[in-house]
């Protein structure tokens, strides 16, 4: 196990952050609560209302939106290094695209509950994904080309979506819409605990298959001539990567643009020439907390977090594009 100087130092600061950033959504709000008022309320104390409101609502939304940012962050670090492109996230390939078609049959066509969507979305995302490779196989595997067809892929997916959607029942279809802005709006302890779990269960293969993932950036003749299986692999982090996003999904709706701007920025913090999976995770439970609370409380109106990452990650996605162009 190698640590960088740096990277260690900027995981410590990213850490450091978010838990900051954690401590002020917790006193920030409607009925603002001291800091004071927080430990009393985590450790039992307090009046009740005030531990009504840390403890059961604003507690969960916070750990949630440090989850499933970390979540999205790994995940479009694992599809980075997989295709070699910062332009290879699931957002963008139509992973998170195929997750929300699964995630909506379960919840239009039979009314299934999170466990049931959970499972609908990682079918969806597992079938998109088998579906981009095929189609973008000739012989082996080229980043670029996935990309390309995995955006046609998304694109069809975005349509068969929104018809879904028209043609469900009104009320049926209104809740699927909102959920499908991606919110934490209405989440809890009930949605907080299946998470947590799921993502210690798929954080140990994650970590374990990372020193291939950093081997296969160098291509599939050196990764193998180093002892790395390199199709093996391969299928493994693209299962473990298409789980990570039907995770966020299943619990928050497709919420956008984390995956493919999370890793970049923490590459560029770390100063490394590779895309890590730590300094991603840290990075997107940061910014999935940042759009949140400013989506909650910037303005007038209360609005999904995907609304304000879809708002932001957008412009840093237009600028990818013409930075990639330019290559």
């Amino acid at each position: 196990m190698r640590f960088e100087k740096r990277g260690l130092i900027v995981g410590g600061v990213l850490a450091a952050l978010g838990l900051l950033l954690a401590a002020f959504a917790l006193t920030f709000g409607t009925y603002p609560i001291v800091v004071s008022g927080i430990v009393r309320a985590l450790l039992g104390g307090g009046d009740e209302m005030a531990r009504t409101i840390v403890v059961e609502w604003r507690l969960p939304r916070v750990a949630l939106a440090l989850l499933l940012g970390a979540a999205l962050g790994m995940s479009g670090a694992i599809f980075q290094s997989l295709t070699r492109n910062p332009l290879g996230s699931p957002d963008v390939i139509g992973f998170s695209a195929g997750s929300y078609s699964g995630a909506l049959v379960v919840i239009l066509l039979f009314g299934g509950g999170y466990a049931e969507t959970a499972l609908g979305a990682l079918l969806g995302g597992l079938l998109t994904a088998t579906a981009v490779y095929l189609l973008a196989w000739r012989g082996g595997m080229q980043g670029f080309r996935l990309i390309i067809v995995g955006i046609g892929v998304a694109a069809m997916l975005s349509a068969l979506n929104a018809w879904m959607i028209r043609e469900a029942e009104l009320q049926v279809a209104m809740s699927a819409a909102v959920w499908g802005a991606g919110s934490l709006n209405g989440l809890g302890p009930e949605q907080l605990w299946p998470v947590a779990v799921t993502l210690g269960l798929l954080l140990p293969p994650i970590l374990l298959l990372a020193p291939a993932m950093r081997q296969l950036e160098l291509g599939d003749d050196v990764a193998r001539a180093t002892g790395v299986q390199a199709d093996r692999t391969r299928l493994g982090l693209t299962f473990l990567g298409v789980a990570l996003t039907a995770l966020a999904t299943a619990a928050a709706g497709p919420i956008a643009f984390i995956a493919l701007c999370a890793p970049q920025i923490a590459r560029r913090l770390s100063g490394a020439g590779h895309v890590a999976l730590v300094p991603s995770a840290l990075v997107g439970g940061f910014l999935l907390l940042s759009a949140d609370l400013a989506a909650q409380h910037a303005l007038p109106v209360q609005l999904p977090a995907g609304v304000m990452t879809v708002s932001l990650g957008g412009l840093y996605f237009l600028w990818l594009l013409l930075r990639e162009g330019r290559r």
